[in-house]
This record gives structure tokens, C-alpha cells and sequence, in this order.
């Protein structure tokens, strides 16, 4: 995969790159994977705006990505790598040897033609699922439970990666991306390698109305609105507040610990995250 940039004819692509997408083998997305997504511009059920900063945006089918990968002992091969507009990973249409279809998220260096697996027994390779009790030490991860028959919810951004740094009394020790080391019970999945599309980091917004077509709205800083609508508001000119930052509910802007106190997986971080 590669950056493309443009030349600034009009102004606004001055500053504007985009994916090449040479990984994308086709287009059209699998049918039968497709659920049609809704939004609701980060309003509730009464209406009412509960999440700033939300609304419009392009349409877009969610595909139903296999983030379990619990067809445990069934051989499967890529038949396709493609754009998904709901993330930022690139995802892969396999087809199981009983004849059935799914989508999974895409580690780098898959390719069409290949074959995963999913169990204890699989092979160390791109692609493959298995619980962390059988994966070697330093191996690079991605898509990791966080309780064991869990949903996969770690670990799946583009480029991403964790690392297993050692295994101890029924639990890996394991490296996130965020810098937070972390025990992960043995029994809990994780697929091997690091998520696909690594350039996804380098690629410039470039202009605001990019931002309008992913569902983002404009943003207004705290000090530019009035006492009624965030503390930091109001004043004569440019006034900083006059208090120090805060959000829209007074609670401290500028490294405030919200975890809570006595939360039961605290005794399995080993070292947070850099701050």
C-alpha cells in the first residue's frame, strides 16, 4: 500500500493524500455479509444531541466481520481483500471449506489464495487464530479477547499490533499498542500478525470537508462560547476562562484518572499506558 498526493489544483489538495488501495482486490462486498447501518447523529432515543460533534456523513452497509473466529479445525481460503468504510483496517472475504463465507480483519502480508485456520493446532502464519497458551513468546498479535469466549475487542486498528512479553502462572504478559502492559488468561484468542493498511496513520485530512463526509461536524472551542454552554465560556475579548480546563461538566481537562478505584481487572495491569 502507498500514499498518493495531489497536485493543489484547487487550493484545497495541497495538504490532501489518500490510500493508493493496491491491496484491494475487488470492489463489490459479499452480499449475504452486509446489514444496513442506520445513524443517528449522536442523538438518543428522545432526539436529544448526547454526543457532540456528530451528523451526516456518507452512507454506508456494515459488513459483519468475524472478530470470534470460532470456526474451530475448518480450513479456509482468502478469497478477497477489501475496503471497509466503517474502519480503518482493510478487511478479507474467506470461504470455509463446509462452503460458508465471512469477513475477517486483514493482517499484513495476506493475500488472495492463501489459507487460515483457526484452532490449538494451527501453524504459527499470517492469519491464523489460536489461544495465547500455544503462541511463542515475542510474537507479534492482533484481535485479542479480553476475557476467554469473549468477543475480540483489542487490537484492531490499522497497523496495530500487541507482543507477547512473557507467560506466567496461567497468564500471558502482553505489550499493547497503547504502551500498557497487561495479564490475558491463556485460553484467550488472538490471530497472528499485525493489522493490515500500516500507512493509515501518514494520510493527511488535507480539508474540513473530508471530515463533513466521514460523519464528523465542526468543532467550537470551550472559550468561544457563552457561560451557559460550558464553563470555560464568556468574558470580555479574548478571555481564557478564567478557570483551569475543564469539559462541559467541570471535570479537570488535563489528566484527571477516571478508572475506577477498585476496578477488578486493575490487578492484572502491570504498567499503564504513556502518558
Amino acid at each position: 500500500m502507498g500514499i498518493k498526493t495531489y497536485r493543489p489544483t484547487p487550493l484545497a489538495r495541497r495538504y490532501y493524500s489518500v490510500s493508493t488501495f493496491e491491496e484491494i482486490t475487488t470492489t463489490k462486498p459479499h452480499k449475504s455479509l452486509l446489514v444496513h447501518h442506520t445513524k443517528n447523529g449522536g442523538r438518543n432515543n428522545l432526539g436529544r444531541v448526547t454526543t457532540k460533534y456528530r451528523g451526516g456523513g456518507e452512507k454506508r452497509h456494515y459488513r459483519l466481520v468475524d472478530f470470534q473466529r470460532d470456526k474451530i479445525g475448518i480450513e479456509a481460503t482468502v478469497k478477497s481483500i477489501e475496503y471497509d468504510p466503517n474502519r480503518s483496517a482493510r478487511i478479507a472475504l474467506v470461504c470455509y471449506k463446509d462452503g460458508e463465507y465471512r469477513y475477517i480483519l486483514a493482517p499484513e502480508g495476506l493475500r488472495v489464495n492463501d489459507t487460515i485456520f483457526s484452532g490449538k493446532e494451527a501453524p504459527i502464519r499470517f492469519g491464523n487464530a489460536m489461544t495465547l497458551e500455544v503462541i511463542p513468546v515475542g510474537v507479534e498479535i492482533h484481535n485479542l479477547q479480553l476475557y476467554p469466549n469473549y468477543k475480540s475487542y483489542l487490537i484492531r486498528s490499522a497497523g496495530t499490533a500487541g507482543q507477547i512479553l512473557a507467560k506466567e502462572e496461567g497468564h500471558a504478559v502482553i505489550k499493547l499498542p497503547s504502551g500498557e502492559i497487561r495479564k490475558f488468561s491463556l485460553e484467550c484468542f488472538a490471530t497472528i500478525g499485525r493489522v493490515s493498511n500500516l500507512e493509515h496513520k501518514d494520510i493527511s485530512i488535507g480539508k474540513a470537508g473530508r471530515t463533513r463526509h466521514m460523519g464528523i461536524r465542526p468543532r467550537v472551542r470551550a472559550v468561544a462560547m457563552n457561560p451557559i454552554d460550558h464553563p470555560m465560556g464568556g468574558g470580555e475579548g479574548k478571555s481564557s476562562g478564567g478557570r483551569h480546563p475543564c469539559n462541559e461538566k467541570g471535570f479537570s481537562a488535563k489528566g484527571k484518572k477516571t478508572r475506577k478505584h477498585h476496578k477488578y481487572s486493575s490487578q492484572l495491569i502491570i504498567q499503564r499506558r504513556k502518558k
